[in-house]
């Protein structure tokens, strides 16, 4: 029976390298996928293409080519990856700049491109905003990016006509991982079992080290041995798409039914109704089985059809935060902080701050459960508290003024502050609409090396 192995060299924008380079050499696999695209990474992409046109991708593109490209070549490993972000031209070149650099030739490369709607967006604009009542014109802020959530057809298209190495712009996060098993077996979306199972392989690796114990220890309760050399998942899946999950020999972290149960249920709503470009997939009735160590058996996904429509990403900058951070230690710091606090808020009604929304937080005592939960822990001493204030405005004056008005604590505050640091970010929002798949023409490109 036809089987094909699949590996996740990264989850996010900024993995390590080494799990990759360990997948590529003893993982035994037939490809890498890299997964680096969140919700508000391609909006960041955008902004870094609009300062320079031949910037855009995702900023270890270079690192992990020249970490893997070599032995990936000699080792037939295919390389599939959302990298491209917001310039997949550019990280196709910078891939071809590479090549040539270590000597590597007889490579095809693809880029899949139309994901990026952004001056198309006018005849969007009475398009209602998902979970909002607003619709898209309604948006009183500067649109930065609009990107399709593709599907896994210009993969599949690529690797049929004999492309090694594909790079995207905004896709699925899954439609990285289908892709490849359609090309590989031949499936459709008519297959409803096997597009299910593929699209929960790709559920469960999209995140990298999340299955193979990252993001998932918390000590004394779930231990997982040798996080600091934690490696990255593998799924081998047959020709009738059942599938396990492992890792390669030896690496740091585990695979197991607590792993995979957990990574199963992040991020999907309804489990019943997992919605992405090339399947509705029921998970309800899928079943882990753990063969050996660092083993498991996957079954039981199955798609319940296919959707009409895509999501758009659109990331939009329409405030500013203005924030600031002092330290307080010994006895009596969280009064101290206290004091500081009032101060500020205080300040700023008479300089006549506008502030949108205001926040107080003492790090170390409440900034994560706030006040009715963080009282019930006990102790009234602390050894340390950090004040953080923070404030959203809609200009940039505004922001500076809860900025400043930290800075002046230096001697303008209680007593023995340390560790003064303030500034004002513009902030990238992100929110989406949906839009037919009939709108959307993508287009694959191809180049040799």
């Amino acid at each position: 029976m036809k089987k094909v192995r699949i590996g996740c060299g990264a989850g996010c924008s900024y993995d390590r390298l080494e799990p990759a380079i360990e997948l590529v050499e003893k993982g035994d696999i037939d490809y890498i996928v890299f997964e680096c695209l969140a919700e508000r990474t391609i909006a960041n992409n955008q902004q870094q293409k609009l300062k320079d046109p031949s910037k855009g991708y995702t900023p270890m593109l270079e690192s992990r080519m020249r970490g893997i490209l070599k032995q990936a070549k000699e080792k037939g490993v295919k390389i599939v990856t959302n990298m491209g972000a917001a310039n997949p031209n550019a990280a196709v070149e910078h891939i071809i700049k590479i090549a040539e650099e270590l000597n590597i030739n007889n490579i095809k490369i693809a880029m899949v491109s139309g994901d990026n709607i952004t001056n198309d967006l006018d005849k969007y604009k009475d398009t209602i905003m998902w979970q909002s009542t607003n619709t898209l014109g309604e948006l009183d802020a500067e649109i930065i990016s609009a990107n399709v959530y593709l599907g896994a057809e210009s993969i599949k298209e690529a690797l049929d006509n004999g492309a090694d190495i594909v790079v995207t712009g905004r896709v699925a996060d899954v439609a990285l991982f289908v892709g490849p098993m359609m090309h590989e077996f031949g499936w459709t979306e008519n297959d409803l079992y096997k597009i299910g199972q593929a699209t929960l392989l790709g559920h469960l690796l999209e995140c990298g080290g999340q299955i193979t114990g990252g993001y998932f220890a918390d000590p004394g309760y779930k231990d997982v041995d040798n996080l600091h050399i934690l490696g990255h998942p593998i799924a081998e899946i047959d020709e009738n798409g059942n599938f396990i999950v492992t890792k390669v020999k030896g690496s740091g972290g585990e695979v197991s039914l607590r792993t995979c149960k957990e990574q199963l249920l992040y991020e999907i709503t309804d489990p019943s109704c997992y919605i992405t470009p090339n399947a509705i997939v029921d998970f309800t009735n899928v079943f882990f089985k753990e063969m050996e160590k660092d083993v498991v058996l996957v079954t039981g996904a199955i798609s319940r059809g296919v959707p009409s429509t895509y999501k758009v990403n659109v990331g939009y900058c329409d405030c500013y935060i203005g924030e600031g951070e002092v330290s307080f230690g010994g006895l009596n710091s969280l009064p101290r902080a206290k004091m500081c606090a009032d101060i500020i808020e205080k300040r700023l009604k008479i300089v006549g701050a506008n502030i949108d929304e205001y926040r107080t937080d003492y790090i170390g005592y409440n900034s994560l459960y706030k006040t009715n939960i963080s009282d019930s822990f006990g102790s009234k001493e602390h050894s340390e508290i950090r004040l953080r204030i923070s404030g959203r405005t809609k200009t940039f004056e505004d922001a500076m003024l809860i900025a400043q008005e930290l800075d002046y604590l230096y001697t303008n505050g209680p007593a023995g502050s340390s560790g003064i640091e303030s500034g004002v970010r513009k902030v990238l929002s992100v929110g989406a609409i949906i839009i037919p798949k009939e709108d959307i023409i993508t287009e694959t490109i191809y180049w040799e090396v």
